[in-house]
């Protein structure tokens, strides 16, 4: 299948009209789930992801040239849907980013009292909403995906030391607005 996928990716770069649309399509058939799974992750609305995975891969159709198949398509279409992503949470209002309802289907551990733990997830979720978008970004892929800065710079399309400095500027911001809440980290 790898010089398959080779070959997949060389015709899609070329973009000869003989071979680019079904390379196209195959790329898109291989990669959707995982770049609208990457949106959803950074969104946190399941149908702006649909969306924005669709603009995603049309993005990802018009910048053909610039891909370059030595380097993997999928760390080049995540930073494509990162961006997209990005620009989308800049045109919403804070206050419509992250529902309640969407706070409520996050699972909460188990512990003495679930209204304390259902409050503090709130909390947390609020505070996490009230991040700005990149920060935001970066919190969500450090924190909950638990993703490595190698992978995170590469997500962004930022160096290992940006994406730290997002990290722990996010972090601060994040313990300071629960702190406000009345809740010690």
């Amino acid at each position: 299948m790898r010089n398959g996928l080779s070959g997949v990716l060389n015709e899609f770069r070329q973009r000869s009209p003989e071979t680019f649309e079904a390379a196209f399509e195959t790329l898109f058939r291989l990669h959707q789930r995982a770049v609208y799974g990457w949106i959803l992750r950074i969104v946190r609305n399941p149908a702006a992801a649909e969306d924005l995975t669709v603009e995603t891969f049309w993005r990802i159709h018009r910048a053909h040239a610039r891909f370059e198949p030595s380097r993997g398509f999928e760390g080049w279409a995540r930073r494509i849907a990162t961006h997209a992503a990005l620009d989308w949470l800049r045109t919403r209002r804070a206050e419509s980013e992250l529902s309640m309802e969407a706070c409520a289907d996050l699972k909460a551990p188990a512990v003495a009292d679930p209204a304390i733990t259902a409050e503090i997830l709130r909390k947390t979720a609020l505070a996490f909403q009230r991040l700005p978008p990149k920060l935001r970004i970066a919190a969500t892929l450090a924190v909950v995906e638990e993703q490595s800065q190698k992978d995170m710079a590469a997500a962004l399309g930022i160096s290992v030391a940006a994406v730290k400095q997002r990290v722990f500027r996010a972090l601060r911001l994040l313990r300071k607005d629960l702190e406000r809440q009345g809740i010690t980290p």
